[in-house]
């Protein structure tokens, strides 16, 4: 029996860990209808207290309704931000490009600060950074220290945002889906509301952005108190693995064959033609979330709608992703491909694009909820990484690939935005550019749903 576990291996057991370290992956027909594997098995764990587990409900939805509010209270309130610190429309890009620099960074040091420190105590440090980022930001009096203010609540998001599944997973491995769904809607809820909210708040505060911009950590700081306990919390980790059997004459030791089995780790990711597709996906939709949080509110108070209404289409916008992040993934795994599913929302995107290209103030409403729903096409491609590998191990390689990956993929875009509004005095060329782009989205989502797994192809 192995001891001595790290605190992170219960993060990265599927079902697979529990077989014989000589057993062969799934072949034939039962591999190509292979889909996620079942969210309840786990290594056998220490009992967790009901109230422990009541606790670990609040903390996870107060962290995920702050992981958005830094990200969309900014887009609101971008123009006065932008007149206030004389930002130049590069600048305002670079702003909004900096959340998906931040978690594709941070991003990478997640697991590692999680295997160090617990995934809770990593938690904690990121809502206390979200808090100071929100604090320290509208104190700023120019823009290096804004955007400094703004990477630091950033790298709290990031760390938070990758290591929630975790938690999930540790303190809830029967409830998996349940509880995701609960973390989901608080998240899509809390990036509308603070989208709908802040200029009215700002409004009723006297006018200042700086006041609506930071009047977001009060809720944060709120996120804070009850992950003080579970950040040393040890009740959810796991109390021994299974035992591995000896290897025989000449094949690897047990331990390490299968663990390297149970990983995935059958070649380097980057050979996988599956996995890029992923990546190059999940860069490509974001992208475009990117620039509708970012700008969209800016196209509307530019032809003509104020700057109350175009928050609140903003929250339209976001606040479609709740129903939806629960229809979309288990549609998704019951298909074969995903392929489908990736085309209409890329109809849905080109459409409400169209509108704001052609006439942005004619029919607001109708190209928010267009975008809105394209804007689910983030909650299908994390079923897509799910479903692309057979192992447990081997998502964690693709998930970690796919995100950091597409996250850098996904910085240009809005930067370009900012720049060719500025030079070109209008929204024309950008909206036009973000249109362009959703042919490639598409081409690349229907290839990486295709039914196939990146074992096969290392």
């Amino acid at each position: 029996m192995m001891v001595g576990m790290r605190d992170d291996e219960a993060l990265t057991l599927d079902p697979e860990a529990t077989r014989p370290a000589a057993s062969s992956p799934p072949s034939g027909r039962a591999a190509e209808t292979a889909g996620p594997e079942p969210s309840g098995t786990a290594a056998p764990q220490a009992a967790v207290a009901p109230w422990v587990r009541r606790l670990v409900v609040v903390a996870l939805v107060l962290a995920a309704v702050n992981l958005r509010p830094a990200i969309t209270s900014l887009g609101a309130l971008l123009k006065e931000v932008r007149d206030g610190l004389g930002m130049s429309g590069t600048t305002a890009g670079l702003l909004t490009s900096v959340p998906a620099a931040c978690f594709a960074l941070f991003g990478f040091a997640a697991p590692r600060l999680a295997r160090r420190h617990g995934p809770g105590a990593v938690v904690l440090a990121g809502m206390v950074a979200i808090t100071a980022g929100l604090l320290l930001r509208p104190l700023a009096g120019t823009t290096p220290v804004f955007l400094a203010a703004s990477a630091l609540a950033l790298a709290g998001i990031a760390v938070s945002n990758v290591l929630m599944p975790v938690i999930v997973k540790r303190y809830f491995p029967d409830r998996v889906g349940t509880v995701t769904g609960v973390y989901s809607m608080a998240l899509s809820l809390g990036t509308a509301v603070a989208a709908a909210v802040t200029v009215p708040l700002t409004d009723a505060m006297g006018g200042s952005w700086r006041l609506g911009l930071g009047v977001w950590a009060i809720l944060a700081a709120v996120a804070v108190i009850p992950w003080l306990p579970l950040a040393r919390d040890r009740s959810a980790t796991p109390v021994h693995r299974v035992r591995r059997p000896q290897p025989a004459a000449g094949e690897q030791g047990g331990d390490q064959a299968a663990d390297r089995q149970d990983s995935g780790e059958h070649g380097s990711i980057v050979r996988s033609r599956t996995a890029w597709m992923l990546a190059c996906f999940f860069g490509l939709q974001g992208t475009a979330a990117y620039v509708t949080m970012g700008w969209m509110p800016q196209i509307f108070r530019d032809a003509g709608i104020s700057a109350d209404k175009a928050g609140v289409l903003l929250a339209v916008t976001m606040v479609m992703g709740v129903p939806l992040s629960f229809v979309l993934p288990p549609l998704a795994a019951r298909m074969r491909s995903q392929g489908p599913i990736v085309v209409v929302l890329g109809a849905f995107q080109i459409a409400g694009f169209a509108g704001l290209w052609a006439a942005p103030a004619a029919a607001p409403w109708i190209w928010a909820l267009l975008l809105g729903v394209a804007n689910c096409a983030f909650p299908l491609v994390l079923t897509m990484i799910g479903m692309r590998s057979r192992t447990g191990g081997g998502v964690v390689r693709l998930s970690a690939f796919a995100q950091s990956t597409g996250y850098l993929i996904s910085i240009p875009g809005p930067i370009l935005v900012g720049t060719l509004n500025q030079v070109s005095g209008g929204w024309g060329v950008p909206v036009a550019l973000m249109l362009a782009l959703v042919v490639p989205q598409v081409v690349c989502g229907v290839l990486a749903g295709r039914n196939r797994h990146i074992e096969d192809e290392l």
